[in-house]
């Protein structure tokens, strides 16, 4: 059976950990606490579920889940994360992250960033325009009118087919615009983001919209 594992159990690591076990995954999932914090969280999410350090969870995924913003001074388990494709949630936030010149210049998008930090995984953009409960809420069958759709960009064709395929098993359609250079089509702020309820030519149509924001 194929083991997600996941680095940050806040709001959107803990939704796509329930939404991957309800799909048949089993969970290894940290925060930057003690493993034992999350107990209450591993109780709920049952036996296919187990707390973990970030470098325990990076070596058991067959492939992993950061669901943490990025720091400028790269916190992630690099050598354990090496050849995994790698599910990056993060969207900048400057009021969180603080400026980060190289982005605010529009030269480099935060994910291309993760991918320099990550130089042997295969980082891909997932789950930034959707609102965390929903990924366990908003879900459709293949054949729902009312199926929606979700931005996926990578480097790497093969992490943006792996990811299209986890929205598909989550109720998804996938909505491709790689390379990660092109993934500030749905940061905040762009027509993606800011609609969430959007069918995957809807979708397509608010990426094609999308204007570069320069903040410096």
């Amino acid at each position: 059976m194929t083991t997600i594992g996941i680095i940050g159990a806040g709001e959107v690591g803990s939704q796509i950990a329930r939404a991957a076990i309800a799909n048949g995954y089993n969970i290894v999932i940290a925060n930057s606490r003690d493993p034992q914090t999350l107990k209450e969280l591993i109780e709920e999410l049952g036996p296919s579920a187990r707390a973990a350090t970030p470098k325990e969870a990076a070596t058991a995924g067959h492939f992993v889940v950061i669901a943490v913003p990025l720091k400028v001074i790269n916190n992630m388990p690099v050598e354990e994360l090496a050849g995994k494709i790698v599910l990056d949630t993060n969207n900048y936030m400057i009021w969180r992250d603080g400026h980060i010149p190289v982005i605010d210049s529009g030269q480099k998008t935060v994910h291309e960033l993760r991918q320099e930090q990550l130089p042997t995984s295969k980082v891909v953009k997932v789950f930034t325009h959707i609102q965390a409960p929903r990924i366990t809420s908003w879900g459709r069958s293949l054949d729902s009118p009312d199926r929606l759709a979700l931005a996926v960009s990578s480097n790497f064709p093969e992490a943006a087919e792996l990811a299209s395929k986890l929205y598909d098993q989550f109720g998804f359609d996938a909505v491709d615009h790689s390379p990660l250079s092109e993934s500030w089509r749905n940061a905040p702020g762009q027509p993606a983001w800011k609609q969430e309820r959007q069918t995957r030519s809807e979708l397509a149509t608010n990426l094609a919209r999308a204007k570069p924001i320069v903040l410096t």
